[in-house]
Parts: structure tokens; sequence; C-alpha cells
């Protein structure tokens, strides 16, 4: 069990000032809590339908009337899974980082985080109240560097498959850092939900990492096929973001519909094996197969063709999509000048023919 027994003082405080806050589950008593002030969101008299069947909101925060039963057996099948003691649901991937990330760190705490960082890391860290400094790309030096100033309670924050690159972070190398200098290790693992790991579980239980890492961050907008993410830690941990993550208390919760398919997903992506195994020799056909333009190493679904220049990549896409391929460039200043690129994404449901034509198409 991991040991983050530094949350328990502000805890602590929010019960001695009788303002801890807990969810609960509706009792049926009539409704004057909810915020569906024309009966929209309830399901015995909604007259919304989307394709034939009700559509429901949650009509309100989980704190107050927006919490039920299926996001609760949603967490706890969620957090069975991904071997963790608790899980709780946020509306995105952004809202999880952003609540996750402005709320636990303290002022005279130090952040310290990838310089890849996703947007929605970078922005929760911008929220907090803790310094933080970025260390150079998987650069195990440079983040020991770090460490050896931080001060306060420290957290080191990273994902598991960046984005823009396609590659891993070096997870075991950075969990022996952060237990060498006591710090707290939070993982995005957006882009290794549901195909990483042999059911998909990510690379932090793939390595048998769980027990080493303070929080992971799962999203379901990639692989899961659906919307929103999940915070997974401690019990302790879930209790502090109910208390105090503000994208969690001040938001709508997800409606049931949402969660139902968050629940199918998380039935269905564990026994996809013949998808992963297939989507794996796409995986390594596009990798060893010789193209005009330098690609980066990936064994990921993300594969990364490197066109320098923004007219010149424009050019690339535009001609592959002219051959009925939706390949998208990705420009300067999202990605540095002259590393302008193609982002190709493999899938499961792609054929070997398909992979062959963008192949030759690229100078192969």
């Amino acid at each position: 069990m991991y040991n983050d027994d530094f949350l328990q003082n502000r805890l602590l405080e929010r019960k001695q000032q009788d303002a801890f806050r807990v969810l609960q589950l509706p009792t049926g008593e009539v409704d004057f809590c909810s915020n569906d002030y024309l009966g929209l969101a309830t399901v015995d008299r909604s007259p919304l339908t989307v394709n034939g069947q009700r559509s429901t909101g949650s009509a309100g925060s989980r704190l107050l009337a927006g919490n039920y039963q299926l996001v609760e057996e949603t967490e706890t099948l969620i957090a069975d899974f991904h071997n963790a003691d608790s899980a709780l649901i946020f509306n995105s991937g952004y809202d999880a980082n952003l609540g996750l990330l402005s709320c636990v760190p303290q002022k005279g705490d130090t952040i310290i985080y990838d310089f890849l960082s996703h947007a929605s890391i970078r922005d929760g860290i911008r929220l907090s109240q803790a310094q933080s400094f970025a260390f150079l790309h998987n650069d195990m030096n440079d983040l020991e560097r770090r460490l050896k100033q931080a001060t306060g309670t420290i957290f080191v924050v990273t994902e598991s498959v960046f984005s823009m690159d396609g590659d891993y972070c070096p997870l075991q190398e950075i969990v022996a850092l952060c237990q060498r200098y006591q710090a707290h290790l939070i993982i995005d693992e957006a882009h290794a939900t549901g195909v990483v790991g042999i059911k998909g579980e990510g690379l932090v239980q793939s390595l048998q990492l769980e027990n080493q890492v303070f929080a992971r961050v799962h999203t379901f907008g990639k692989a899961c096929g659906c919307h929103g993410a999940v915070v997974l830690g401690s019990i302790d941990l879930r209790n502090y973001l109910i208390n105090f993550a503000r994208s969690f208390i001040y938001s709508t919760a997800l409606p049931p519909h949402a969660v139902a398919v968050i629940k199918k997903s998380y039935e269905t992506f564990p026994f996809m094996e013949a998808e992963r195994e297939h989507l794996s020799k796409l995986i390594n056909l596009f990798q060893s197969a010789t193209i005009h333009y330098p690609k980066l190493v990936s064994t990921t679904p993300i594969q990364v063709v490197i066109v320098a220049g923004n007219k010149e990549v424009k050019q690339v896409a535009q001609l592959l999509q002219q051959n009925n391929l939706d390949v998208r460039p990705i420009l300067y200043p999202t990605v540095p000048k002259g590393k302008e690129r193609l982002r190709i994404v493999l899938h499961s449901f792609n054929s070997k023919e398909e992979v062959q034509l963008l192949v030759g198409l690229l100078g192969g």
C-alpha cells in the first residue's frame, strides 16, 4: 500500500471544521436538490430521446444530486482491474489532471515534470501553489539534478506514453529516483490505457509498479472509445480529491449512459488480445519499413514521421489524404521548428494492405 500520509493533515482539518465532504447515493426523497429545473434529466418524465432511447443527465455535482449507484460500481470495477485501492471518475482527462495537480501540491512543495508533458498537466501545475520545474524529456540525469534541488513535499509528473513522440517514459528508472529522493510519482496513462500490457492495463501495472506510484490517471477518450477519466490511488487520495479538487466538486457529473459505456468498455477491452496482437504486427511493419523521411522509434500505436517545415509537412499530408489516408500534419509551434511531423496513429482495424499503401506513399 502506498504511503501518502501527507494528505491526512488537510483531511483532518476538514473533519475538525465539520466540513468533510462525502458522496451520498440518492434515497428516493422528493427532489429539492438537483439542478434539473425542467425535469429533462429525470428518466421517468424526460421527453428527450436519442436514437429512440431517453437521454438522461446526472442533474448535478456528485456531492449534490449527481451521485448514483452505477458510477460507484464502475469506480470499484476500474480500481479492481488496475489493482488500486480506489478510483474516482472525472469528466475528462483534462479535468482529472487539473483537479489532481492543482489541489494536492501545496505552497512550499516542488513539482518536477517532464518537459513534453501534456497541456492539462501544465495547466494543473500552474494552478497549484507549489513551485515547479521541468526536466529534459526522459532525461534521468536532469531529473535527478532537479530532485536534489527540490524542497518540501516533492512530486514528479510524467506520462507513460507521450502523445507527440509515441515513446515510453523510463518508468523503472523514474520510480527508483523517486524512492531515493522520497518523491511522489504521478503518471498520466492516457495513451497506454487499453493497449499497453497483456490486458491493456497500462505501463505501471504491466511492470508491477502500482504500489510505488502515488497516483495514476487513466483516460477513456482514446482506446476505451468513450469519454471521461479516472484517478487511481489510495482511499485517502480519493477522499482528498472529493474534498479539494475543484474540477470534481464544481462539475455536473457524467450522466448514467456515459458511465454505462465506460463500464462496458472495461468489461470489453481487457479481452481484446487478438486486436492488440494485430496492432502490434502493424506497428512492427511500419517500424521496419524504409521510407524517404526520418521516423521516430516507437513500439506504440503513435508513429511519427519528421517532415521539416510547415509547408512541406502539409504537402505530404495532402498527398496521403488524396489517396484516402487520413493523416494529419503537426505544425510549428505545436512542435519545435524543424520537428514538424506527420502523427500517424495505427489501429487494430487498419489492414496490412493499408499500412503498405501508407509506406509506399512515404517513399518506401
